[in-house]
């Protein structure tokens, strides 16, 4: 069974095509620049790689550059092959525990989500839209982030606000990244061939989250009501005090939505270090001396620190801390950085181990107290797992 997991952004479509058999990659890429001069699309296959300038003016370009890509380049005979399609999708509220299979009131129901991920929910919502136009017939799934943090308790869902905002309004913690989560979680437990285990999986991107997991289960998590909470981000600011808000209004003389604007689109590592949101970038100017570097990423190892510290107490200690994501994967100086400043708490890292990019590795030493592992994330493939799943229920 041919699967095609799905990630789209506001300007871009990220994908996998698997053959499920053996959960073998046959061809991935990335479509960027979708409604920008200068788009252009990088599909990888068999040790190939083709990468070509195209005009996408919307995602249905891309969609249709795709398909007819897959059988030019000879990846699958027909699109007949393609029997599903999944989906990520940032939040489906708390309708959706679990990946559902999409139809109209799945969609509208995912609009009505957008206010909880605005940077999000919308261009998943046209991807969906583009393909279900070009293979009207194939099964989709919708595979929500937030579904692995549905387990969480009140005492750690709900926000100490007055509790009709939640009964009325649904205010409450939601998180994200969840289905990479899930994947560390599952990664974790097969490779310590152990299920009752206590991990803080760290996934640590552009965006980046923080989650405590009890025998397989999300017991709290860093992200919150939206994706703009928890750890400082590429360009969020992850947790401030919401009084900052009507104070900059009035300062700026801005309006509500412009100053989450400010908080979600040039924050972060972009906000306080003043020329990017790229980790790489900022690693850079920290090398060059630049103070402004220095501080952003003391500030972003902080901010993981306190949530690891948290979650620490939360679980009552931690089997294993896993790295993941793009900066998660990739940064040996990050790692290195947050795990010196949980020494008291017993971590201690290898730091020719920690040498690595993208591999998973062990990186404690033997007297650590806890392990301490990178994890490459696969979100694609739990995606289609997930759909593999709903379109055998529903065949």
């Amino acid at each position: 069974m041919k699967i095609i997991s799905i990630n789209a952004g506001s300007s871009s479509l990220k994908f996998k095509l698997f053959e499920m058999k053996d959960e073998s990659v046959l061809a991935s890429g990335l479509f960027e620049r979708i409604g920008i001069e200068g788009s252009n699309y990088t599909i990888k296959y068999d040790g190939n790689k083709v990468s070509e300038q195209a005009e996408m003016p919307t995602h249905a370009e891309a969609v249709s550059i795709l398909l007819n890509r897959l059988i030019d380049l000879d990846i699958i005979k027909s699109l007949d092959e393609i029997e599903g399609i999944g989906h990520r999708v940032v939040t489906g509220g708390e309708k959706y525990k679990q990946s559902v299979l999409i139809d109209n009131k799945v969609i509208k129901d995912v609009e009505d989500c957008i206010e909880l991920a605005p940077l999000h929910n919308p261009a998943n919502i046209i991807g969906i839209n583009a393909f279900r136009k070009a293979l009207p017939n194939v099964k989709m799934a919708a595979v929500f982030d937030t579904a692995f943090h549905q387990t969480m308790d009140p005492v750690s869902y709900l926000y100490p606000v007055p509790y009709a905002w939640y009964e009325d309004h649904k205010v409450r913690k939601y998180g994200a990244h969840g289905t990479s989560h899930m994947y560390i979680a599952e990664a974790i437990a097969k490779e310590l061939k152990k299920d009752n285990l206590k991990v803080i999986s760290c996934h640590l991107g552009n965006g980046g989250s923080i989650s405590a997991i009890k025998d397989g289960k999300c017991v709290d998590t860093s992200m919150g009501f939206t994706p703009i909470a928890g750890i400082m981000m590429g360009t969020r600011s992850g947790d401030v005090d919401p009084s900052i808000i009507p104070y900059i209004m009035v300062k700026e003389t801005k309006n509500a939505s412009e100053v989450l604007e400010d908080l979600n689109k040039r924050s972060g590592f972009l906000g306080l270090s003043g020329i990017s949101s790229d980790s790489r970038d900022i690693e850079k100017g920290i090398s060059e001396g630049n103070e402004r570097c220095i501080l952003a990423q003391e500030k972003y190892v902080r901010t993981i620190v306190n949530y690891i510290a948290q979650y620490y107490v939360l679980l009552g200690g931690c089997d294993a801390l896993v790295f993941t994501a793009g900066i998660g994967e990739n940064s040996a100086e990050t790692r290195k950085r947050v795990v010196e400043k949980l020494a008291c708490l017993g971590f201690k890292m290898d730091l020719k181990a920690n040498d690595v990019r993208g591999e998973l590795r062990k990186l404690s030493t033997d007297d650590s107290k806890s392990l301490i592992y990178l994890i490459p994330t696969d979100e694609e493939l739990m995606i289609a797992r997930e759909t593999v799943t709903l379109v055998k229920q529903n065949a």
